[in-house]
């Protein structure tokens, strides 16, 4: 996959097939629109063009609003369409005065002059341009007169439940891990670095690797134990994860931390990748230290055999 930095980097494609969106989370309704567009560019015997935007283009609009949190990093996202065979993904910097082009300059002079556009794929809500005054009508308008083919995939549905990257954050934000993972066709995962902790796990006898998120926009799932798999070294374990405060030991500071079963390696300042399979319960502050060995000792019997099933 070739990759670019703004719209202006990229020099054209052989008959382009182009779709343009967020993309975060590359979930399954994603990876619809990825898989029509690979069949629309080899359709006319073209290639796949991703046009996607950083920052957000939240952030930029609504540059106060600290509530945004993200389903992929940006390396995440390229990692994801990469393997979902896109061609080329052009990673423009979205501007307040980006916001500002019309709809009818964002096809002429974006789409078309730049982008070289023969075929366009969009989702059945892609609103673009100015106050999101582009809908799938206009572009049907304009398509005749740019002489490009326009399609329009409809909402995906999974269960009767419309899929889409809001409702895995709340999903994710609420715990429910399972209705995330069926949505976004794989399992939801975080990155970062080994840091020091307290040392707390080790005394109870489950050591922790207490990790270091540095992108603030990353999405956290809920407070609380999980069932969950390591990636180190590109190696997989089998483990469990804490979200929270400690409340047992009145934690002042939020951590996350990972026990990795069966590993005993000194990993300090390595990255390492949790992916999450299911939520075992909230954190809950117990009587005494005892208490919460037991209690501990009962999450690792449950992941087991959820990790194991």
């Amino acid at each position: 996959m070739k990759v670019y930095e703004s719209i202006e980097q990229f020099k054209g494609a052989k008959n382009s097939a182009v779709t343009i969106g967020t993309f975060d989370g590359v979930h399954l309704g994603h990876q619809k629109i990825i898989q029509q567009l690979k069949e629309g560019a080899e359709a006319i015997k073209g290639e796949s063009v991703i046009l996607t935007f950083y920052p957000h283009p939240r952030m930029v609009l609504f540059p106060d609003d600290e509530d945004l949190k993200l389903l992929n990093t940006e390396e995440e996202k390229k990692e994801l369409l990469e393997k979902f065979g896109v061609e080329h993904l052009i990673v423009h910097p979205f501007t307040k005065k980006f916001s500002r082009i019309t709809y009818t300059e964002y096809v002429r002079d974006i789409l078309v002059n730049k982008l070289k556009t023969k075929k366009l794929i969009i989702g059945y809500n892609h609103h673009f341009g100015r106050n999101r005054e582009g809908t799938f009508l206009k572009l049907k308008s304009l398509a005749p007169i740019y002489k490009f083919e326009l399609e329009r995939i409809p909402a995906q549905v999974l269960n009767k439940v419309e899929i889409s990257s809001t409702k895995i954050r709340k999903a994710l934000e609420s715990g429910d891990i399972k209705t995330a993972n069926k949505f976004l066709g794989y399992e939801y995962s975080i990155k970062g670095k080994v840091v020091k902790g307290k040392g707390l796990g080790k005394e109870l006898g489950y050591p922790t690797a207490n990790i270091q998120i540095d992108d603030k926009h990353k999405l956290v799932p809920a407070d609380g134990i999980y069932a969950v798999t390591t990636e180190v070294e590109n190696k997989i374990y089998n483990g469990m994860m804490s979200i929270g405060f400690n409340p047992t030991v009145n934690g002042e500071k939020k951590t996350i931390e990972v026990n990795i079963f069966d590993f005993d390696k000194e990993i300090y300042g390595e990255n390492i990748r949790i992916f999450f399979r299911q939520k075992l319960r909230d954190e809950k502050k117990f009587e005494n230290m005892e208490a919460l060995k037991k209690a501990i000792d009962g999450d690792k019997e449950k992941s087991l055999k959820i990790l194991n099933a």
